[in-house]
């Protein structure tokens, strides 16, 4: 008898964790048990699918994006620290600023990432990007883009301690159907490298990209979006090539395949094939 009532109530606890995996609760047990890190492990899946099917919208596909006149943005911020047999410290910032008017949108990103160990810095990151777009009229447009990543910690030949890229162009619109889209952009910028040791390169880049997007009904549609970056150093470039399928409002899929090439590596080409699937009941 008494086995089995430890039997009844072992499979009674397993229930009501699995319950509480998947919802709200406010019992302590949830954080030392696991079912905590269970529920944030799936919100990370939830976040990455998100993430790929984000890459298949464009909000230039069809025209010049509608912004909110003036300023706009968001910005976060989070800290953690600990203490007790190891001490350490990590903040983290983000923030997301535009600004339209008109015919001319600016938007400016940042994100930095410090973080410590026994009173011993383990990162010290900076990324910002800037962002500009004037458009002429709804198929010819001219850019401009900046971009900055710093690594504080990087000493060595082999570490990347600045690394920043400044460059402008125009772009056109080939195609702009509501099944069709075609845009390309082509322009010249100028690359600036730092190692760790603080060795600098300075080089004239030549960029282009295309964005492509075909429908082939309500339910499938194709985009493939290429970037090219050519400089003294090597050439680069990225294909994302994507099937988008919404069978029903509660299922839809991506199949991706994602091809790197730098012809300064060894293995110049790398390739990557993601599927992911939403499905909501």
């Amino acid at each position: 008898m008494t086995v089995k009532l430890r039997t009844l109530g072992a499979g009674v606890l397993a229930i009501a964790a699995a319950q509480v995996a998947f919802a709200p609760a406010a019992v302590a047990q949830v954080a030392i048990t696991g079912v905590e890190a269970l529920d944030d492990r799936i919100d990370d899946i939830n976040d990455d699918v998100a993430d790929d099917l984000a890459r298949a919208e464009d909000a230039a596909r069809f025209g010049s994006p509608e912004f909110q006149p003036g300023f706009s943005g968001s910005a976060s911020l989070g800290y953690s620290g600990k203490t007790g047999n190891n001490e350490s410290q990590d903040i983290t910032a983000g923030v997301r600023l535009r600004y339209a008017q008109g015919q001319f949108v600016q938007t400016i990103g940042a994100a930095l990432d410090f973080a410590e160990a026994n009173n011993t810095a383990t990162k010290e990151d900076v990324f910002v990007v800037y962002d500009a777009n004037y458009y002429f009229d709804q198929n010819f447009y001219g850019f401009a883009l900046a971009r900055l990543q710093t690594n504080g910690l990087a000493e060595t030949v082999d570490d990347n301690r600045r690394d920043a890229f400044l460059g402008f162009g125009p772009g056109y619109r080939i195609v702009n159907t509501p099944d069709v889209s075609w845009r390309v952009q082509a322009g010249i910028g100028v690359s600036y490298l730092q190692d760790g040791a603080r060795n600098s390169t300075t080089e004239t880049g030549y960029l282009a990209a295309s964005r492509f997007f075909y429908r082939i009904n309500d339910n499938f549609f194709v985009t493939n979006d290429t970037d090219v970056l050519k400089s003294d150093s090597a050439l680069r470039a990225n294909n994302d090539l994507g099937l988008n399928v919404k069978m029903t409002d509660a299922f839809s899929t991506r199949i991706s395949y994602l091809s790197e090439y730098n012809d300064s590596r060894a293995i110049k080409t790398d390739n990557k094939l993601g599927v992911s699937l939403v499905f909501g009941f």
